[in-house]
């Protein structure tokens, strides 16, 4: 007789466990990729080809409308990891205070319905920042922000190779690049910025290391095009900083090598630019009014001693038209009409008043110690120091904090949060010389008589 052979019945719990690992993986996919999506759509890389260089609608009901989806992934991420975000607000409450006076601003803003659209904004910039650092490991959130960098570098790329009226400019600085933005400043800080984080992607992702490194080398190759040489200084402190977070890592001895190192470093350029700033100057290609950042800086100054307290209200300045507004004393003063206060330090002070400028002044602290510590004891120092060292120097030039609608502050939120919520470190298993120490002993399981 032939014997009848009885399948192994399945288990009752194996398909629906495939199941929930199947749609795990469907909504982790979907969270990778909103999170890209909401860094693209905050890149602003998109406003100059769709508009056309249209200052008039470029702030528009239109534009405006196209970054919802971004605030609708930013509540979707939300909804994955709500108590992760919650504990990464508590340990930021400079942030908060932060959010919470430029709230308070609407009340004496002199365009209350301007910093009340714009607060909407902020808050859900913020919002996106916070979740993708909530949701991700140092390593996964490198390649999030690394993807964002390496999409807008390869359209960068070929707008300004097939797609000229697009990708380069033509009336000031004609033949220099600026890729998907309105000038060659904004894509060459960009891409300096793209090329310290994608690298920090490469050396957090060993397995994907060379499509990160060819990403970081296209960002170089874009700042070069650009021929914005303020944007090549960003890239060698980027650098400078991914070589000490190695050197750092690699021990003791090196560490100290490192930071003593990068203190004299520190303290030779100081000395440079201040016994030799017109050589400096020269370098960069700027003047001693900083193409007229001066101007704009002792403009804002005197409106700032109008309201040196409360300032105007959060981002109620820049688009004032009444004829004795802030804005027109400005234009007045300067002899020009400026778009921002090119410095994110007398940005906060003009919009938030003097509370304002100490909360920024205390989160950008913060995030500067906490990258320090981070240095000695973290791998995300890879991800979080050549960011916070290249966007520290362009607060200087640029009004960068506290924007709404921003990739940088997204980022510079993100990076800050996750700072305070470190990786968990994986379970620690017995060696085999604790498992035969007295010690270890104690800590293995007896065996029963007769057991095997």
């Amino acid at each position: 007789m032939t014997a009848v052979v009885t399948p192994f019945p399945r288990s009752r719990r194996a398909i629906p466990s495939r199941a929930r690992h199947d749609r795990r993986k469907l909504i982790d996919t979907a969270a990778f990729i909103g999170a890209v999506f909401l860094l693209l759509t905050y890149s602003q890389g998109w406003v100059e080809p769709l508009m056309g260089g249209k200052e008039d609608v470029a702030d528009s009901a239109l534009i405006r409308t196209l970054y919802l989806p971004a605030y609708a992934v930013g509540i979707f991420l939300m909804a994955l990891t709500p108590w992760s975000l919650v504990r990464g607000l508590v340990r930021q409450p400079f942030l908060l205070a932060l959010l919470g006076i430029a709230g308070v601003s609407l009340i004496w803003s002199s365009s209350p319905d301007q910093t009340l659209r714009r607060l909407f904004a902020l808050y859900f910039t913020t919002l996106g920042g916070v979740v993708i650092a909530a949701r991700y490991s140092w390593a996964r959130l490198a390649e999030v922000i690394a993807g964002c960098f390496a999409v807008l570098a390869v359209i960068s790329l070929f707008v300004g190779l097939f797609v000229p009226s697009i990708g380069r400019m033509s009336d000031i600085f004609p033949g220099a690049w600026r890729g998907v933005w309105d000038e060659k400043n904004a894509l060459g800080g960009n891409m300096a910025l793209g090329a310290a984080l994608c690298a920090a992607a490469a050396l957090l992702n060993k397995r994907r290391a060379s499509l990160w490194w060819s990403a970081a080398v296209l960002c170089v190759l874009l700042v070069l095009m650009s021929t914005s040489k303020t944007s090549l200084v960003s890239v060698g402190l980027g650098v400078g900083a991914l070589a000490m977070v190695w050197a750092v890592r690699r021990g003791p001895t090196s560490g100290v090598a490192a930071t003593w190192a990068a203190v004299v470093a520190l303290g030779l350029v100081a000395g440079f630019a201040f016994f030799a700033s017109d050589v400096v100057f020269g370098l960069l290609g700027k003047d001693a009014t900083l193409t007229g950042r001066t101007k704009i800086w002792a403009a804002v100054i005197r409106q700032i001693n109008e309201r040196p307290w409360q300032g105007f209200g959060y981002a109620a300045t820049w688009d004032d038209t009444s004829p004795w507004g802030p804005l027109a004393w400005i234009v007045h003063d300067s002899g020009f009409r400026p778009h921002h206060a090119h410095n994110s330090w007398l940005e906060q002070w003009l919009a938030l008043g003097l509370p304002g400028l100490i909360a920024w002044s205390a989160f950008f602290l913060q995030t500067m110690v906490a990258n320090i510590v981070a240095l000695y004891r973290e791998k995300g120092a890879y991800l979080a120091l050549p960011f916070f060292v290249v966007y520290a120097l362009m607060t200087f030039s640029e009004s960068i904090a506290v924007q709404y609608n921003d990739m940088r502050w997204a980022i510079f939120v993100a990076l800050a949060v996750k700072l305070a919520l470190p990786d968990a470190q994986p379970a620690r298993t017995t060696t085999p010389a604790e498992a035969i120490s007295p010690r270890g002993a104690e800590r293995i399981p007896s065996r029963s008589p007769g057991s095997p």
